[in-house]
């Protein structure tokens, strides 16, 4: 179970003025040291405004990040920790947009990590972020399903975010889980 602490972050080795892109260095439990990569895109759909989709991982052979990678850190909670502390930070910084950051779940262990993360952290995490999930049209798309779509290639469906539900059954996880500053 992965446990935040926003407190116990790694340093970031290198961020960027609009705070959309940062790296930072991670232990592996054979002691190796592997440099994560998080960059924080604007979600390219128009269903989705003010969404900014969150990836996270070592930079794989094709020069994009490789966020399907299997990686076992030393310490797993202080990774997702880190990477939380920034998202939050670059939502704190535009906080006068009132965007939202959200994470896709590449699989279904990782949807369900994401799952997990978000209820076991609810209490400690509550005063600091809003969580939504967003049912089942990520899981679509992603699983390249033939879905009805307008004459300019949109979804004739809409995202469905509602309030996260902590009693939620892990049979049944978001696709989508979106977080955004709890003011």
């Amino acid at each position: 179970m992965i446990k935040i602490d926003l407190n116990d972050t790694f340093k970031a080795t290198s961020v960027s003025k609009d705070l959309k892109r940062f790296t930072f260095n991670s232990e592996l439990l054979d002691k190796s040291i592997v440099e994560l990569h998080v960059l924080i895109n604007e979600h390219p759909d128009k269903l989705l405004p003010g969404v900014f989709n969150l990836a996270f991982g070592p930079i794989g052979t094709n020069g994009e990040i490789d966020d399907k990678i299997k990686l076992r850190h030393k310490n797993g909670n202080k990774v997702f920790s880190t990477v939380l502390f920034y998202a939050i930070t670059f939502l704190e910084d535009n906080i006068e947009e009132s965007y939202s950051i959200g994470i896709d779940g590449s699989n279904e262990v990782r949807a369900y990590l994401y799952h997990r993360m978000f209820i076991s952290n609810h209490d400690h995490l509550s005063d600091t972020i809003l969580t939504v999930g967003v049912d089942w049209y990520v899981k679509l798309l992603r699983n390249g399903m033939d879905i009805e779509r307008d004459d300019e290639d949109n979804p004739l469906f809409k995202p469905r975010p509602e309030p996260f539900d902590l009693d939620r059954k892990p049979n049944d996880l978001y696709r989508y889980y979106l977080f955004t500053l709890n003011n």
